[in-house]
């Protein structure tokens, strides 16, 4: 794996020799969250190379893209290690028993963290194929990333990876968003974190149609690119209409959406779909948005009822998540809600909507 000075991968011939597989970096028995010298998600076993999530038999590795050369509001290269590290659990490691699913992902997926892709601050482009070499590798391993941003742009090349792995036109995207990130130019640069969605559907990664997005509201985007949106056949679902019907009713549209032709479906999360009293920490605030109880079921039902193949959780902005990490923790959960639909995929747990009878209230 050869490459520019910047992130080229280290010379380790002259290490101690180990064989491949998932690393225990936790010196305790219990450590809480944001303790020891290395931090990976929920304290998980990390894993170094593509050698590594094989030998490990890895099905999701979490990972970080700490770039944010493409916002205005800076902060975002910080989000990755808030997500990992915000959780004030000190429970026994590889443990998070879903409540009102009664399945406890970590026990029934094997789920490892792979670190974060190679991002140099004063070149986007370049930022960004790396970010889609990262994103391939773990995709060629046969494992499921769920990419921890950064800023939104980076979804460009995550879903670019996505394409190249399964083929263009064969996955499909539901966005979580108050805003439609399909802008052309800002500020003279095609990459930005308004940009992402037109970027995919131009390069022909994604077609329009195979978009649907989630909780758009506010007062952009204009009428020339909701324009744009309508010609290339982008389905959206706006705050009106689930303001009118219900969330429920909403994600019902979109998971039928979500299955009318690709065969993969990758999720995207920008956390300013929350509103700005669930989600502070974020370059964007738009008041008027979902809450946690609304957001976070939607992302168990996607990943449980149609499958995924990978998800980002991006715009995190730790400086201005104080002084409690509100919006880090959403974020953190969202990842939880789709290890648990994951789960609940694997065990074939029947759906829609499927609560466990003992913590619905039936009987047991």
């Amino acid at each position: 794996m050869s490459g520019p000075e910047w992130n080229r991968v280290r010379d380790r011939s002259g290490e101690p020799k180990r064989e491949p597989g998932a690393m225990n970096l936790n010196r305790y028995e219990l450590e809480r969250p944001n303790q020891g010298p290395v931090q990976t998600f929920l304290k998980l076993p990390y894993c170094l190379t593509p050698d590594d999530l094989r030998a490990s038999n890895a099905e999701v590795a979490i990972c970080g893209v700490p770039f944010e050369m493409a916002i205005s509001r800076s902060g975002m290269a910080y989000g990755p290690m808030a997500i990992r590290s915000c959780d004030y659990l000190s429970s026994p490691p590889f443990e998070r028993n879903h409540l009102g699913m009664r399945v406890d992902p970590l026990q029934e997926l094997t789920v490892v963290d792979y670190g974060d892709a190679a991002v140099t601050p004063f070149n986007i482009e370049a930022s960004h194929a790396s970010v889609r070499g990262f994103i391939g590798e773990i995709l060629e391993a046969g494992v499921i990333p769920i990419i921890l941003g950064g800023d939104h742009s980076i979804t460009w090349p995550n879903v670019a990876a996505m394409a190249d792995k399964y083929g263009p036109g064969k996955v499909g995207v539901v966005h979580f968003d108050a805003h439609a990130d399909t802008a052309d130019v800002v500020f003279g640069s095609l990459a930005s974190h308004a940009s992402p969605i037109r970027r995919l559907i131009e390069d022909e990664h994604i077609p329009g149609r195979n978009f649907v997005q989630v909780g758009l509201r506010g007062y952009w985007p204009g009428g020339s690119d909701l324009a744009w949106m309508e010609k290339h056949g982008l389905r959206s679902h706006f705050m009106a209409e689930i303001v009118a019907d219900g969330m429920d009713a909403v994600l019902d549209r979109a998971v039928a959406e979500a299955l009318d032709g690709p065969e993969f479906l990758y999720i995207s999360l920008d956390i300013d779909v929350l509103d700005p009293a669930y989600a502070p920490g974020t370059g964007g605030i738009e008041p008027g948005g979902l809450t946690t109880r609304e957001l976070l079921p939607a992302i168990r039902r996607l990943a449980h009822e149609v499958g995924i193949v990978g998800m980002d959780v991006v715009e995190v902005c730790p400086p201005f998540d104080t002084p409690n990490p509100i919006t880090a923790m959403a974020a953190n959960r969202a990842v939880l809600e789709a290890l648990t639909g994951l789960a609940m995929r694997k065990l074939k747990l029947p759906g829609p909507n499927y609560v466990d009878p003992k913590s619905r209230g039936g009987a047991e």
